[in-house]
């Protein structure tokens, strides 16, 4: 019995360039950060990184900035002008930039975005989440490993 090849995904096959892959530059916009209502979920490993970030106990950051929802416990949002910001969107460090007031310990729902299963499924469902993500589809090549990789981090 011989081996079956992986079946590609629409990522793998080249572009007008003649590159597999999809691009994607963080542009600093926040859009992946506010809107509607939503949740970013943490696990207990992110709930710990963060109280330490902060210099507070796990139960203290758990009450402060999450909140249980039936996907699992999210952290809360404030309601802006521009939507629902997560509580840790900073608008304000760098005028006319919003920036990730725990970057180095974001949670993994943040870390491998836009390589999210719901976004890859297709290409429409990639080109629906560029129309509010304009670093997609500009700036670093990533392989189809590596997303393959970032996609199976998290399920979303």
């Amino acid at each position: 019995m011989g081996h079956s090849l992986p079946q590609l995904e629409w990522f793998d096959r080249p572009d007008d360039t003649g590159e597999a892959g999809l691009r994607f530059s963080c542009t600093m916009c926040g859009n992946c950060c506010s809107g509607p209502e939503g949740y970013v979920l943490i696990d207990d490993a992110e709930a710990a990184a963060l109280a330490k970030r902060l210099g507070i106990s796990v139960k203290e950051f758990l009450e402060r900035y999450t909140r249980a929802t039936s996907a699992g416990r999210s952290l809360t949002e404030r309601v802006t002008d521009l939507g629902n910001d997560c509580v840790f969107l900073d608008r304000e460090k760098m005028p006319g930039k919003a920036v990730c007031g725990v970057y180095e310990d974001r949670p993994k729902q943040c870390r491998t975005w836009p390589f999210w299963k719901s976004l890859l499924h297709s290409r429409r469902h990639w080109e629906r989440a560029k129309a509010i993500c304009p670093g997609m589809d500009r700036g670093e090549r990533f392989e189809p490993d590596v997303i393959r990789q970032r996609r199976g981090v998290i399920d979303i």
